[in-house]
C-alpha cells in the first residue's frame, strides 16, 4: 500500500515537471506567432486602404463622367433652345415684313383708288361746267346769229361775207366768255335755263354729300310745323324773338316746344326764367342719356309751352343730323303743333342742322348793311341745303323779322329803311320790332317781352304772331311819332 502511494506521487511529479518544461516552449511558439502576424496585418491594412482608395478613385471618376454628361446635356439643350428662339425670331420678322409689305400694297391701292376718284370727280365737274357754259352761251349765239343773218341778207355779197366773218368771231368770243358774278345789289335774275341747271346741280351735290355722310338725317315728314329763328349776324335778337314767338303761339292755344340749338352758349333758359330747373338738356337726349320728357321744362308763365335747353358744357360738334331728327320726330309724335328752333348765328354746325329741318324760317336782321348781307347768305343756304331742297319738296317759307328799328334814325338816313331791306332780300316781311328798353328789362326778369302788352315791342311781337298764323295785321311803330310842337315847328 505504501509502495503504491509512492508510485502515484512519483508519477504526479513526473507529470508536473513535464508540464513545466512544456510551457516555455509554447510561449516561445506564441511569441513567434505574434511577431510573425503583425507585419501581415499591416500589409493587409495597406492592401485594404489601397483597395478603398481605388474604389474612391473609381467613384470620383464615375461622378466626373456623370457631371460631364450633365454639362454636355445642358449645353445641348441650351443650343436647341437658342436655335428655336432664333427660328421664332426669324418667323416673326418675316411675318412683320410681309405684313408691312401688304399694308404698303393696300395703301398704294387706296391712293390709286382715291386718285382715280378725284380724277373722275374733276372730269364730272369739268363736264358740268362745260354744259353750263354751253347752256348759257347758246341763246346769245342764236340771237346774234339771227341779227347778223338779217343784216347780211340786205347787204351786198362782199358786205355779207364780212358780216358773216364778224358774226362767227363774235359767236366764238361769246362762247369763251364767262358769265358775270352777280352781287347782292344786282336785281338781274337768271334765265330759266340757268336757274334749272344750277338747281339740278345743287340737288345732285347735296344728295351725294348726304349719302356719303355717316350721320344720316331723318327725312320723314313730321306732323309738327318746324320754325327756325335764324340770322347771319349775331346779336340781332334771335333768342328774344324765339321766346316771344313761342310764347305767343302758346297763348293762342297751340301746343308749342322751343329748342335752344346754341350749344355751349345757352341763353334761352335765362330769358324764359327756367335756368334753375335745368336737369337734363338737348345733348343728353340726343346721346340717349335721358328721355325727352325728362329734359322738357314746362314754362311757368304759359300753358302749352315747353322748353328744351341746350348744354352749357358740350361743344357744337355734339349735335348730329340723326340725333336732332330723332328728337324732332319724337316731339311731333307727342302732338306738338309748333316746334321753334332757336338757331345760333352764322353757318356753323348747330345752325346748319337747324336750317336743314326747317319748314319755315324767320330771318332776323337789324336795319344795317352787314346784318342784311349776312341774312341774304342764310336765305341762300335755306334754298340749297334744307331737307326740302334736297328731297325736292316744297321750298322753305322764309319770312323777314326786322328788329331794333328806330324810325327817327331811318328818317335821318342813319339806318336802312324797310323798303330798302325788302328790295335787297326780296323776302316777305313778318314784322318790325321797334327798339325798346323794355326788352332788356323783360330778359333780366326772366319773362318774355310779349307778355308785356304795354310795351311797343311786346305789341309788335303779338302782331308778328298773328301774321305767322295767317292773319292780316297792319304794321305799327314804323313811323316816328312826332309831338305837337315838333309837328308845328318841324
Amino acid at each position: 500500500m505504501l509502495r503504491k502511494n509512492k508510485k502515484d506521487r512519483a508519477k504526479s511529479k513526473k507529470q508536473e515537471s513535464a508540464t513545466n518544461s512544456a510551457t516555455p516552449a509554447q510561449e516561445s511558439e506564441q511569441e513567434v506567432t505574434v511577431v510573425t502576424t503583425a507585419p501581415e496585418q499591416e500589409t493587409k491594412l495597406n492592401t485594404e486602404e489601397c483597395s478603398a482608395n481605388s474604389e474612391a478613385t473609381a467613384a470620383d471618376a464615375k461622378n466626373t463622367a456623370k457631371t460631364t454628361e450633365v454639362c454636355k446635356d445642358t449645353e445641348r439643350k441650351a443650343e436647341e433652345h437658342s436655335a428655336e428662339a432664333e427660328a421664332k425670331d426669324y418667323d416673326e420678322t418675316t411675318a412683320e415684313v410681309e405684313k408691312e409689305q401688304e399694308s404698303a400694297t393696300s395703301a398704294d391701292a387706296a391712293d390709286e383708288a382715291n386718285a382715280a376718284t378725284d380724277e373722275a370727280v374733276k372730269a364730272e365737274a369739268k363736264a358740268e361746267a362745260e354744259d353750263d357754259s354751253d347752256a348759257t352761251a347758246e341763246p346769245q349765239v342764236e340771237i346774234k346769229t339771227e341779227a347778223k343773218n338779217e343784216a347780211a341778207a340786205d347787204a351786198d355779197k362782199s358786205e355779207a361775207k364780212d358780216a358773216k366773218d364778224e358774226n362767227e368771231a363774235e359767236a366764238e368770243e361769246s362762247v369763251d366768255a364767262a358769265p358775270p358774278t352777280p352781287s347782292i345789289l344786282d336785281k338781274k335774275k337768271d334765265t330759266p335755263a340757268e336757274a334749272s341747271t344750277s338747281v339740278s346741280q345743287r340737288k345732285k351735290k347735296e344728295t351725294k354729300s348726304l349719302a356719303k355722310s355717316e350721320d344720316s338725317p331723318i327725312n320723314d315728314k313730321f306732323k309738327s310745323r318746324i320754325i327756325v329763328i335764324t340770322s347771319g349776324k349775331g346779336g340781332v335778337g334771335k333768342t328774344t324773338s324765339a321766346a316771344a314767338i313761342s310764347t305767343g303761339l302758346a297763348l293762342k292755344g297751340h301746343k308749342t316746344a322751343v329748342i335752344d340749338f346754341d350749344v355751349g352758349l345757352r341763353n334761352l333758359d335765362l330769358i324764359m326764367g327756367c335756368e334753375r330747373r335745368v336737369v337734363y338738356d338737348f345733348i343728353n337726349v340726343i346721346h340717349k342719356e335721358a328721355r325727352l320728357n325728362q329734359a322738357l321744362i314746362k314754362d311757368k308763365n304759359t300753358d302749352n309751352l315747353f322748353i328744351l335747353p341746350a348744354s352749357q358744357t358740350k361743344d357744337k360738334d355734339s349735335l348730329t343730323y340723326e340725333g336732332v331728327g330723332r328728337v324732332l320726330k319724337e316731339l311731333s309724335d307727342m302732338d306738338f303743333e309748333y316746334i321753334i328752333c332757336d338757331s345760333p348765328a352764322g353757318i356753323e354746325t348747330g345752325a346748319l342742322i337747324a336750317l336743314y329741318y326747317a319748314d319755315e324760317a324767320i330771318v332776323t336782321t337789324n336795319p344795317e348793311v352787314s346784318s342784311v348781307r349776312d341774312s341774304d347768305r342764310i336765305i341762300g343756304i335755306l334754298n340749297a341745303k334744307s331737307r326740302r331742297a334736297v328731297n325736292d319738296w316744297d321750298p322753305v317759307e322764309a319770312k323777314l323779322l326786322l328788329t331794333r328799328y328806330i324810325p327817327s334814325r331811318v328818317d335821318k338816313e342813319e339806318m336802312l329803311s324797310i323798303d330798302a331791306i325788302q328790295g335787297l332780300l326780296n323776302t316777305p316781311l313778318l314784322g318790325v320790332i321797334p327798339e325798346s328798353p323794355d326788352v332788356l328789362k323783360a330778359s333780366n326778369s326772366g319773362e318774355s317781352i310779349i307778355l308785356n302788352q304795354k310795351s311797343e315791342a311786346g305789341l309788335a311781337y303779338s302782331d308778328a304772331v298773328e301774321r305767322l298764323l295767317g292773319n292780316n295785321v297792319p304794321l305799327r311803330f314804323v313811323t316816328e311819332q312826332k309831338s305837337f310842337w315838333k309837328k308845328l315847328f318841324g
